[in-house]
Parts: structure tokens; C-alpha cells; sequence
């Protein structure tokens, strides 16, 4: 029987501060799918994972508190994308790697989660169908914060873009993975099984 590798510690970024633009401007992470809100799939799928679970929210902070350890916001108020949650939650976490991950993507599963923590190392874990890099689905050296906020300070607002500087190791996955699937329409809302 081959031994079981424990997984490293890490915190969890469950990003949540969007504009949430295509969903007619409505908090995302707090709509229902199947009977619960997205955040809630999210939060049960990674707390055995970690003691350090933050959630980046820029409204609704009340509602989001039962579901994090710590709650964080960008800095601006204007929504300047995913990037901002990231630099926020690296500045608070509090284990060597932060997993991130996107709120709307409530079938994820253990094992991919797995996956990317099993690659842990010096360089960031991402999650790549075909050529394409998925930066939300992703874990980070928690000692790339000070090249964050460089880049931050120099204008970079793209996650792929400031990730992929950092040689990435890739998580594999198929083109058309379920898992990955975003909920970020009302039409994938209503329509998506689990």
C-alpha cells in the first residue's frame, strides 16, 4: 500500500470582491446555487484544509464573516480585479502558501484541490487546460507578497500575467473540466447541476 503524503499547510483565498458585472451587479459569492450560496459550497469543500481560511470581499462584509477567519478588501474601492484580493490576502496569510481560489466555482473537488497542494514548492501551482493558464485556481508562495506589491505599485493588474513571471508549475486538467466551470451568468446559475 503506498504511504500517504501529508499535504503542506496553507491558507485559503476564497475570492469573493467582485464587481459582479454579468451577474447584474449582484454579490456573487452570496447567490444561491442548489439551495445554499456559492461561498458556502466553497467554504465547506477547503476549512478541513486549513486554520486560516480569508475571504477577499468588498461588500456584505457582515454576511461573509461566518464563512472565513479573516475577511480583507482591496485597498481602492473602485474593483481593480482579482490581483487586488490576491495582494490583500497574501498580506494577512499566515502559512507559507495561499491557496486560491475563485467563488463561483462550487463543483471543485478535493482532489484537484489535492493536486495543486501536492506540487508546493518555490515556484506557484496553477491550474492549465490546453495552453491556457487558469490564475484563479492557483497556489502561491506566500514570500512572492513583496514581488506583488511591486508589480502592483508599477501598474500590473493581471494575475496570468504576474504568475507566469514566476516560472509556474502547471496542474493539468482537460479542456472541458466541470470542475473549473464558473458560475458567473444567472442563465449558468439556474441552469448547472451538480
Amino acid at each position: 500500500m503506498p504511504a500517504v503524503t501529508a499535504l503542506p499547510p496553507c491558507s485559503v483565498l476564497l475570492l469573493a470582491g467582485g464587481r459582479g458585472h454579468r451577474m447584474g451587479g449582484r454579490d456573487k459569492g452570496l447567490l444561491e446555487w442548489q439551495g445554499r450560496p456559492l461561498i458556502a459550497w466553497l467554504h465547506d469543500l477547503v476549512r478541513p484544509l486549513t486554520d486560516d481560511l480569508i475571504i477577499s470581499c468588498n461588500r456584505n462584509a457582515g454576511r461573509y464573516a461566518q464563512f472565513a477567519d479573516h475577511l480583507v478588501q482591496d485597498e481602492q474601492q473602485d474593483f481593480q480585479g482579482p490581483l487586488a484580493g490576491i495582494r490583500a490576502g497574501l498580506k494577512v496569510a499566515r502559512h507559507a502558501h495561499l491557496l486560491v481560489l475563485p467563488c463561483d466555482a462550487p463543483r471543485l473537488d478535493q482532489a484537484l484541490l489535492e493536486a495543486l497542494l501536492s506540487k508546493a514548492g518555490e515556484h506557484p501551482v496553477i491550474v492549465r487546460q490546453g495552453d491556457y493558464w487558469e490564475p484563479l485556481f492557483c497556489l502561491i508562495p506566500t514570500r512572492l507578497s513583496a514581488s506583488l506589491e511591486h508589480a502592483w505599485q508599477a501598474g500590473e493588474r493581471s494575475p496570468q500575467r504576474w504568475l507566469r513571471e514566476h516560472a509556474p508549475v502547471a496542474v493539468d486538467c482537460p479542456l472541458v473540466d466541470p470542475r473549473l466551470a464558473n458560475l458567473n451568468t444567472p442563465d449558468m446559475l439556474v441552469h448547472s447541476v451538480g
